[in-house]
């Protein structure tokens, strides 16, 4: 359950195993440590992005009038191997170089894993003038394991309003877990465009629109540090706007559905906290919350489905092609 939890929260922030050395970065300088979180997070961020982000309809047609639908939905994105590492080029810090002499190596990302370990050096003057190296192994991925698919899961209700509209609210409830917390909201609204002509009477299919807003955020307190520090902390918030146009079949027990969509979203990760540096550059310094990365992400996506109803209950599935590919599935209830 922790890992689960962990991989939820972690996804656009750090994990157990790579914290220390994230950490031990900053001992190369808060530019350089930063340069590395953005690449490092960067594929982390859009794979949670689109794993939260998906799952928004199952139809395009708009309920009736107070009809309503509770959903238990979860969906997956999907990590391709060129997601799972970067390409490190000692160009583009000031204070680091490879143990290893070399000037470019690839190295893991978040969901990647370095084999061998891949081992940094910081070169930094102390104060009686002498100079002494640090080293620094780079953070694995995740759990220190490679990960195949980013998971997300969430209760999502729909209610209809009037003339083709439609409300939709999903949520988590707050979880903790030993130093973890998490939480997820978002809203949407879905017009059915269809609703203003016969064409159910012409022929089954809908047409609609949708925009929806999906939040999350979480929170990790770092129990152990490498560097001194006063009330460690990871947070990581993800937010996220879709944008979709809908089709659908109109039939009695099973239908299809897809639609063009388009996200635009960031994920924000900060390390919090003040931390007192006894080594590296910034030796005898004292810096207070030292590294925010943000990352942006935005694309369009193609979604196919079925949903599959009897009396009450449904069930649906669907996948989306996209940067990160997404497969999605709820149990719905509902009238």
């Amino acid at each position: 359950m922790k890992k689960l939890i962990l991989i939820i929260c972690i996804l656009g922030g750090a994990q157990l195993s790579a914290q220390n050395s994230i950490q031990e970065l900053l001992n190369a300088g808060v530019d350089d440590a930063q340069t590395f979180m953005s690449s490092y997070f960067e594929p982390g961020a859009a794979g949670a992005l689109y794993a939260v982000n998906a799952g928004w309809y199952n139809s395009a047609k708009a309920k009736n009038f107070l009809g309503f639908e509770i959903s238990v939905i979860g969906n997956a994105s999907l990590v391709d191997d060129d997601k799972k590492s970067f390409l490190l080029d000692v160009n583009d810090y000031s204070n680091i170089r490879l143990a290893s002499g070399q000037y470019q190596v690839e190295v893991a990302t978040i969901y990647g894993v370095n084999q061998p370990d891949v081992i940094v050096l910081v070169d930094y003057m102390m104060p009686n003038g002498s100079t002494q190296t640090l080293e620094i192994e780079l953070p694995q991925g995740a759990i220190n394991q490679t990960l195949d698919a980013v998971p997300a899961a969430f209760l999502q209700g729909s209610i209809g309003l009037f003339k083709g509209f439609e409300f939709k609210a999903r949520f988590v409830p707050k979880i903790e877990y030993d130093e973890v917390s998490t939480n997820l909201y978002g809203a949407g609204i879905q017009y059915e465009f269809t609703s203003l002509l016969p064409a159910d009477k012409l022929f089954p299919v809908a047409v609609s629109g949708l925009i929806g807003y999906t939040h999350f955020a979480a929170d990790y307190d770092l129990d152990q540090t490498p560097i001194q520090a006063e009330s460690p902390n990871i947070s990581t918030k993800l937010s996220s706007f879709n944008f979709s146009v809908i089709a659908s079949t109109n039939l009695p027990i099973i239908n299809f559905y897809g639609g063009v969509n388009y996200m635009t979203g960031n994920a924000k990760t900060n390390l919090n906290g003040k931390y007192t540096f006894t080594e590296g550059v910034l030796q005898g310094e004292t810096i207070q919350d030292p590294l925010r990365v943000k990352n942006d992400v935005d694309g369009v996506s193609a979604t196919l489905g079925f949903n599959l109803k009897l009396a009450f209950v449904g069930l649906n599935a669907s996948y989306s092609f996209q940067q990160y590919n997404a497969v999605s599935v709820g149990l719905n209830f509902g009238l």
